[in-house]
């Protein structure tokens, strides 16, 4: 990565969680095209490297994400990755989880960002919304289409043609957010990220890719499409050794094959 990208995102290594921190506190964390670059980036470290189970996505300085860096789009840039989308990854979510953990807002494309995570825990005063119609813009970057899938119809309906907020109860009691905690978002997600590292890589990302692709199987094809992706995890070293634990009531020692 370019010096400037190193900037605006940091990856930092917690054992087998790595922690992606957008680095633009003055900015509120909007998102510009060497911050998109840089997560980018850094999830596909995530997916290349066997040590890494799990990603958490933050903002720095108690902001999660504002969006887009409207002063950026006013010059002409675009902060969206070929392929991976805004942010570098609303169109593609990396093959391992990543978990977001939101401080302070969560707003346009940083919604976007937000719900192109697997999970997210929110500190209790977080606030979300899609506030685009109120500059003329609409949530192009995922928003849209996602946000129905994931809370009530007729909420993203309002979320999106009101562009008022939400806090972080209301995204709880709409199943938008995972855990809410009192404290720091950070370490919910953690936690969340060491359960999840506790368990064999191998059967959490084929879980991980069927509950994201069956979304698009018809009733028809579904089992025969899980059919294709379950035997890698039944048949893999893990399965037998996770098996082997349970009997020598031990913990286990994953391997990912």
């Amino acid at each position: 990565m370019s010096d400037d990208v190193q900037t605006q995102v940091q990856a930092t290594d917690q054992g087998s969680v790595l922690i992606i921190t957008i680095n633009r506190p003055d900015a509120k964390n909007a998102m510009n095209k060497a911050a998109a670059e840089g997560i980018a980036a850094a999830l596909d470290r995530l997916d290349a490297e066997d040590d890494l189970r799990v990603a958490i996505l933050t903002g720095a300085g108690g902001t999660f994400c504002s969006g887009m860096d409207l002063k950026g789009f006013l010059r002409g840039e675009t902060p969206f990755v070929e392929g991976r989308g805004f942010g570098g990854l609303t169109q593609q979510s990396p093959a391992k989880p990543i978990i977001a953990a939101v401080e302070g807002y969560a707003l346009a494309g940083g919604l976007e960002l937000m719900i192109s995570c697997d999970l997210v825990v929110a500190n209790a005063n977080a606030k979300f919304g899609i506030p685009e119609v109120k500059r003329g813009l609409a949530a192009a970057a995922g928003g849209l289409m996602k946000l129905p899938d994931q809370i009530p119809h007729k909420v993203a309906m309002e979320m999106a043609l009101t562009g008022e907020f939400i806090d972080a109860a209301r995204a709880h009691e709409l199943g938008l957010v995972n855990r809410v905690t009192d404290g720091s978002a950070m370490d919910g997600a953690m936690e969340l990220a060491r359960a999840i590292c506790a368990n064999g890589p191998l059967a959490v990302r084929i879980s991980k890719q069927i509950i994201e692709e069956s979304r698009g199987w018809s009733l028809e094809s579904r089992w025969d499409e899980q059919a294709k992706l379950t035997p890698l995890v039944f048949a893999s070293e893990d399965a037998r050794e996770g098996a082997a634990a349970f009997a020598e009531k031990r913990a286990p020692n994953w391997k990912g094959k």
